[in-house]
This record gives structure tokens, sequence and C-alpha cells, in this order.
């Protein structure tokens, strides 16, 4: 029987891994039941045979790629645990930006906040855990993400979030939003990458759109206007290289008070603009 500690060492078959000890540190954690500091506490601790098949068949599936969410069917976003699947993207670190960024630009009181292509619902979600009174509507036009995020946001308990099922507005009834957050298709359909790592598990509707990335946050800066109070914010986030281009998307279509804040590494991520008061 093999110890956690020779199961570890097995990370150098991750060769395309970025963070492969990483890795099979979290697969033995969800296996075990057990936590990282459990790990270290315990490396003599020797798998049964059961635990070792499953850990084989884990390791065997990241080996060929599978993202390590996929194979735990979790992934912490904001500190919520939120269930994931094939139906939607991964949430990323860097989404979080996003939030944190809203959060420090919107006022604690109650709020109408609409989420864009919500997946698995981490954005709705972490809003809703930091701000109680506001009244958060996520949606996303693939039922199967709708039911996720629908699950999720059950099993956490937020009762200020409500899921539907809409291709961007078009299921929405006519009504004013004092923020609109949204983290939409942004790469473009011919980049590499979209054959490479764990990208190539997730859906690609969720990922890509035409005009090299652009085509999907170009169509939410045009028809929010007619969804955002006056005054009200519009946030998105986009690649890293995209910042630009989305500036003079949401100056053309007449926003006010746009600018772009940085990701974690110093890259342009998340661009915001603020609806342009209605004259008297």
């Amino acid at each position: 029987m093999a110890t956690v500690k020779e199961n570890l060492q097995r990370a150098v078959e991750l060769k395309y891994s970025d963070s492969p000890r990483l890795d099979l540190e979290v697969l033995l954690c969800h296996l075990l039941g057990k936590s990282r500091a459990w790990l270290y506490t315990w490396p003599e601790h020797p798998l049964d045979d059961e635990q070792q098949v499953q850990f084989e068949r884990l390791l065997e599936r990241r080996v060929a790629g599978e993202p390590v969410a996929h194979l735990t069917g979790s992934r912490e976003f904001w500190s919520l645990p939120l269930k994931v699947n094939r139906a939607t993207l991964i949430p990323r670190p860097d989404t979080e930006v996003l939030v944190e960024t809203v959060l420090e630009l919107c006022p604690e009181e109650q709020l109408s906040v609409l989420d864009l292509g919500t997946g698995t619902g981490a954005i709705a979600l972490a809003l809703a855990s930091e701000r109680p009174r506001w009244q958060v509507t996520a949606v996303d036009r693939m039922p199967a993400a709708v039911a996720l995020a629908e699950e999720n946001r059950q099993r956490l308990g937020f009762d200020n979030v409500s899921v539907l099922q809409s291709d961007w507005f078009a299921a929405l009834p006519q009504q004013c939003f004092d923020l609109i957050v949204s983290n939409p298709p942004y790469i473009d359909t011919q980049d590499p990458h979209l054959r490479e790592g764990d990208v190539r598990f997730e859906p690609l509707s969720a990922l890509v759109a035409e005009e090299h990335g652009l085509a999907d946050i170009r169509r939410i800066g045009e028809d929010a206007r007619e969804f955002l109070s006056d005054g009200a914010l519009l946030a998105v986030e986009h690649g890293w290289e995209q910042g630009k281009s989305v500036r003079r998307i949401f100056n053309e279509t007449g926003y006010a008070e746009v600018e772009t804040r940085l990701d974690y590494a110093g890259r342009e991520r998340i661009t915001l603009g603020r609806k342009k008061s209605t004259p008297p």
C-alpha cells in the first residue's frame, strides 16, 4: 500500500500542470476527506486498496489533462464551495477582481443587480454573500448552467439571488438595474490556447466570441443601456490584451467614467463604465 507521501511524489507524472504537487494534494484531500494540513501531519499514512485504486483513476484522468475541479466536482470561489461540472466554466481567481471592484465602487444599501452569463453562479453568489441587502438576478442561456447555478444557490442558502434562463437580456422584463456585471465569452475563435490545458474540457460557448473575442462584450455594452438606471455601473471581465478595445466599445456606446482595472498579475482585466444620466 502506498503512503500519502509516496502518492504525492507522483506529481512528476503531471508534466503539463502548472501546479502538479498542489493538484495531487487537492485530489488526496478530496479522496480521504482530510485537509492539506493533515496530509503534512501524516505523510506515512497508507491508503487502503480501494482508496489507492480511486487515486490511480483520478491521477490517470489528471495526467490526461482533465481539470482538478472536474475530478473533485467543486471549486472554491470567494471562499464559497461551488459545485462545478462540464456545463460551465471553472471559476478563476482573476474573476474575484470583478467582485472586489464592484464591492469597492457600489454602496451597501439595497441595490438591484444583474449577473449576465452566470455559469456556476460564482459572481452572483459572491456579491450576495457580501451584500445581503442586494437583490441579485443571475441569468444564463444554457439550461444546464442555470440548473447548476440554482443548485449552488440553494445549497449555500442565498435567498437574495434569483436564477433565470435568458440569452443575455432577451428573457428579462423591462426593468432598470443599479449594477450589471458579466464575465462573458471573450476568447478569439482562432486562439491556439483553446487546444491546451483545462479549457479543452470546458464549453466553447462560454469561452469564445466572434470579432476577435469582442462580439458579446459589444452586445452587452449596447443593450445594457436599456437596463441600467442613470449613473448605474456596468462592469465586465475581458482578456488581458483587450482593455483598449473594450474601453473604446464603452466610449462609443456612450458610457461615462470608463476605466480598466488590473488583475492579480498586473494585467488589464476589468473594464467599467457608468450610464450617462438622461437629460430632463
